[in-house]
C-alpha cells in the first residue's frame, strides 16, 4: 500500500526517515535521532533550529523571512519548526543547531556556560636522572613534574623500572589526584572517555576526546537485561528470588557486556584503541546503576524502597568487567531515592534546573517516569511506575519503536499513519498509541472515561470511512487502524479497548506524580512556566497529543520543550567538566525526594488523572 510517505535525508550522516506529507521538519529530524535547539517552543522566533535545504522544494515560512537574513534564505536556510514537508528533501543540519552537539554541551546547553576541564588528563614528562647532588626519590621526582598524584601499589612497584627503561620520560595518566597509568613516549593526544546513559531498555554510549572535548562517535543498543524482565521491578524480584546470587551476577555481566559493546562500537567508528579509554561515566536509574556495580537491589523491592548509596561512586573499571585501559575508572552518578537515580540527576544537570527561570518541570517518560519540579529555589523529585505501555508492551498489537512500527497516526476524513522504515506495518509503538487516542478523543470516538464508542453511538457528522472502523471483535470494542490486506502479517491492526486502559494507567501515573509535586509547593498546573520533555520516548511524542490525553499539564504548547536524551547529555557534561560533576553532586543533595507511596493523596490524584481532559487548551504543531 502506498501511503504517500516522503523520504527526508539528513546530512551529515545520511540518516533517512519517511514521514507523512505535512510533517514538520523539526519532527522529522527528531525521528532521525537529531534533536534541534528549540528554546522558543516552535514559535519560530529564536532561529535556533536553522537548517539548510540541499535538495527538494521547501519554501521559506513567514517566520523564517522575519528571523533569518535574506542571504541565508537565498542559500536555502529554513526554520525546522516552521517548515512542512511536501516533497523528498535532503537537509543539512549545522552543528550549532543541534542540541546534543559538543558546542551545546560545553557552552550553551540549557542556557549556561561550561568549561572543558575533564577529571582525566595526560601529562608528558621528561625527568632529570638522579645524581649524587640530586638523589631524591623516584616518586618525588615524578611528583614534581606531574603534580604529586597518589600512586597505587602496582604502579609504585613498576615505577623504578619504567623510568630507567624509558630514559626518564613518558606520559602520566592522572585522574584528579590519582595516577592511573604510566605510558612510554608522548601519548597526550590519545586520551578518551565514554559517557553512558544506561537505561532499562536501551543504552547509549558517546566517545569523547578528553583533550579537545570533541565528540567522536555514538553507539546505542538494547540492554540485554530485558531477558530478565521488561522493567526494573521484575529484575529486582529476579534477584530477590535467587538466593545464591547468580541472577545478580548474570545481570551485572549482561550490563557490563552491553557497555563494552557500545565502547567497542564507538571506538571502532572513531578508529581509536579502547585501551586509551581511561574513564567511563555512567548515568542510569537506581536499579541499573546498582546492578552494574554488582550491588544487590533487593531492598528496592519492598517498602520503604531503600537505595544502597547516595553520593557518586568512583570504581576501577576492571572490577566491573569493562574493557578499557586496565587502570581506567568508572564514575557512577549520585542518586536521590529508590527510584530517582543517576539518570534523573544527569537530566537535571543537563537542563540546568538549578537555574530555572520560573516554575519548571523536567519529565522523563518511560516505564518508570521521573519527574522533577524546580520552583522558587526548591527542587522536588519523584518517580512513578508508568508501566511499559509507552514502549509498546501490554498493548495488544504493540511493539517497540523499530522498523515496521506505526509511530504516528493522523485522523482526518480517514486514517493516515507513518511507519518506521517505510515498510508494511507490523504493530504500533507508544507514540502512535498516544496519537491514536488523542485523535479519537478529538473526533468524539472515545469518551472522557476512555470508552471506545460503538458505531451507532458516534457523532452524526462522522465520516463514513471512520464510522466503518469502529468495530467489535471477540466481544471487545476496537478501532481499525490497518486493514488485514495492508498489514505485514496479513492480520488487521487495531487499537483495542484494553490498549486505551493501559494508556490511561501509564498517563495517569505520570500526571498524578506531576500534580502531587505541584500541590506540595502550592502551584496550579496552569502556573507551570516550562515543561522539559526528556528521554528517547519524550523526544518523539507530539506535544499537542500528549497534552490532549492528559499526560502533560493543560498549558500552551509553547511552554513544552524537548531536551533530547538529557541523561546522556548530563553524563557527557560530567565526563568533560569537573565543575559539572561537582554541580551534579550539589543538585542531588539539594533535591527533596517525594515518595508517592507514602503520599495519602496519590490514589485520589491517580484516579482523577485517568480521566481524559474535556478540551484542548490551544492547537499547536508537534
Amino acid at each position: 500500500m502506498d501511503r504517500g510517505e516522503i523520504a527526508v535525508t539528513f546530512q551529515p550522516g545520511g540518516r533517512r526517515v519517511f514521514v507523512l506529507p505535512g510533517t514538520l521538519l523539526l519532527e522529522a529530524a527528531g525521528r532521525a535521532g537529531i534533536v534541534l535547539q528549540n528554546p522558543c517552543g516552535g514559535r519560530g522566533t529564536c532561529g535556533k533550529c536553522r537548517v539548510r535545504i540541499l535538495e527538494g522544494d521547501c519554501p521559506p515560512s513567514d517566520a523564517a523571512r522575519r528571523v533569518l537574513p535574506a542571504e541565508q534564505i537565498a542559500q536555502g536556510y529554513r526554520l525546522a519548526c516552521q517548515s512542512y514537508i511536501r516533497t523528498p528533501l535532503k537537509v543539512e543540519v549545522p552543528l550549532e543547531s543541534r542540541l546534543a552537539g559538543i558546542q551545546q554541551i560545553l557552552t550553551t546547553h540549557a542556557g549556561r556556560g561550561g568549561v572543558l576541564n575533564p577529571v582525566v588528563t595526560k601529562r608528558h614528562f621528561r625527568l632529570a636522572p638522579p645524581t649524587s647532588e640530586d638523589a631524591v626519590s623516584d616518586v618525588a621526582r615524578l611528583g614534581a613534574a606531574v603534580g604529586e598524584p597518589a600512586i597505587p601499589v602496582p604502579l609504585l612497584r613498576a615505577l623504578p623500572a619504567f623510568l630507567r627503561a624509558h630514559d626518564w620520560q613518558g606520559t602520566a595518566v592522572v585522574a584528579s589526584d590519582r595516577l592511573l597509568a604510566l605510558e612510554p613516549g608522548d601519548t597526550t593526544e590519545a586520551a578518551y572517555g565514554v559517557a553512558v546513559d544506561l537505561g532499562t531498555t536501551t543504552l547509549v554510549g558517546t566517545l569523547f576526546d578528553l583533550a579537545s572535548g570533541e565528540e567522536l562517535a555514538v553507539a546505542s543498543a538494547l540492554n540485554p537485561q530485558v531477558a530478565f524482565g521488561d522493567d526494573v521491578v521484575s529484575r529486582i524480584w529476579r534477584v530477590r528470588e535467587n538466593e545464591n546470587g547468580s541472577a545478580l551476577e548474570e545481570m551485572q555481566a549482561a550490563a557490563a557486556d552491553a557497555v563494552n559493546a557500545a565502547i567497542q562500537d564507538a571506538t571502532r567508528q572513531a578508529g581509536v584503541d579502547a585501551g586509551h579509554v581511561y574513564e567511563v561515566v555512567i548515568a542510569g536509574n537506581t536499579t541499573m546503576q546498582q546492578i552494574l556495580c554488582g550491588i544487590d537491589p533487593s531492598a528496592l523491592g519492598e517498602v520503604p524502597f531503600v537505595h544502597s548509596f547516595d553520593g557518586a561512586l568512583t570504581l576501577p573499571a576492571q572490577a566491573l568487567g569493562l574493557a578499557v585501559h586496565p587502570g581506567g575508572e568508572v564514575f557512577v552518578f549520585p542518586q536521590i531515592g529508590g527510584f530517582v537515580g543517576g539518570d534523573t540527576v544527569a537530566g537535571m544537570l543537563a537542563a540546568g534546573l538549578d537555574q530555572a527561570d520560573g516554575p519548571t518541570l523536567l519529565v522523563d517518560i518511560g516505564t518508570n517516569g521521573e519527574i522533577v519540579l524546580a520552583h522558587d529555589g526548591k527542587l522536588l523529585a519523584t518517580s512513578t511506575a508508568a508501566g511499559p505501555a509507552f514502549e509498546g508492551a501490554r498493548i495488544v498489537q504493540g511493539m517497540r519503536a523499530a522498523a515496521g512500527a506505526i509511530e504516528k497516526v493522523v485522523i482526518g476524513e480517514d486514517v493516515a499513519f507513518n511507519v518506521i522504515g517505510n515498510t508494511p506495518p507490523v504493530g504500533l509503538c507508544g507514540t502512535a498509541l498516544i496519537d491514536a487516542v488523542a485523535e479519537m478523543l478529538r473526533r468524539g470516538l472515545i469518551d472522557a472515561a476512555g470508552r471506545i464508542l460503538a458505531a451507532d453511538e458516534a457523532p452524526d457528522d462522522l465520516p463514513a470511512a471512520l464510522r466503518a472502523r469502529l468495530l467489535e471483535r471477540d466481544a471487545q470494542p476496537c478501532f481499525l487502524l490497518v486493514p488485514a490486506e495492508d498489514a505485514a502479517s496479513g492480520e488487521a491492526i487495531c487499537l483495542w479497548q484494553k490498549d486505551v486502559r493501559e494508556l490511561q494507567l501509564a498517563s495517569g501515573a505520570i500526571r498524578a506524580g506531576i500534580n502531587i509535586l505541584l500541590r506540595r509547593v502550592g502551584l496550579a498546573p496552569s502556573a507551570v512556566g516550562a515543561v522539559l520533555l526528556a528521554g528517547a520516548f519524550g523526544n518523539f511524542i507530539r506535544r499537542n497529543n500528549a497534552r490532549r490525553i492528559g499526560l502533560l499539564p493543560q498549558i500552551p504548547c509553547g511552554r513544552i520543550h524537548f531536551v533530547g536524551n538529557a541523561a546522556s547529555l548530563g553524563a557527557r557534561l560530567a565526563l568533560l567538566s569537573r565543575a559539572e560533576r561537582t554541580r551534579a553532586a550539589e543538585l542531588a543533595r539539594a533535591t527533596e525526594h517525594v515518595d508517592l507511596s507514602l503520599d495519602a493523596a496519590f490514589q485520589m490524584e491517580f484516579g482523577e488523572a485517568m480521566m481524559f481532559p474535556e478540551d484542548d487548551v490551544d492547537a499547536c504543531d508537534g
